[in-house]
């Protein structure tokens, strides 16, 4: 009995060195696991002209629009509104854009802008700028609202809208702030 005792837990033990020896204790993998990071520059955007719609002759109590086009500052006037020889002339908002080189990124344009009159609070005193439009420098043709940073990480645009005379608007001097944001696609 002391034998087969004895037989018994040498079995035992060989067993188990056998498991450790047989045993995978690592593991590597057949190809290296990629690993990776995208760095991006701060974008800035920076303006280097204000939107103007320049003087405007109003022809009657009526109203009319003025659409001031992106890449030109050749206005088109409808209804009671029309050109006027009077400074100041009309500007495209211009603005210039930096950032990581050769990436795209989006404009994210106001729906609606309202410029007050500066001395007077009462009667017809705002007037709405709408269809605000972009022409990049880095397109060939139309408005959009997505560009591309170019091979030195630069880029520029220039912006026009449609401003809205209401009827009886008064005359005077008119002023308003917007916001403008690009960013990353």
């Amino acid at each position: 009995m002391k034998k087969l005792f004895t037989l018994f837990i040498a079995i035992v033990i060989m067993a188990g060195f056998t498991g450790k020896i047989f045993a995978q204790t690592s593991a590597t993998l057949a190809t290296p696991t990629d690993a990776g990071a995208v760095l991006i520059k701060a974008m800035t955007l920076a303006q280097t002209a204000p939107l103007h719609f320049g003087s405007i002759q109003l022809t009657s109590n009526a109203g009319g629009t003025v659409v001031l086009p992106s890449n030109s500052t050749t206005r088109v006037f409808t209804d009671a509104v029309a050109t006027s020889a009077a400074t100041p002339v009309a500007t495209n908002a211009a603005y210039n854009v930096t950032g990581t080189i050769n990436e795209t990124y989006a404009l994210t344009l106001p729906t609606t802008t309202t410029v007050t009159h500066t001395t007077v609070a009462t009667g017809v005193y705002q007037m709405d700028i709408t269809l605000m439009k972009a022409r990049f420098a880095n397109t060939i043709a139309g408005d959009a609202t997505i560009s591309h940073l170019d091979d030195s990480g630069n880029d520029s645009f220039t912006l026009g809208g449609t401003l809205t005379v209401k009827p009886a608007q008064l005359g005077g001097i008119y002023h308003g702030t917007f916001n403008l944001s690009v960013d990353y696609n």
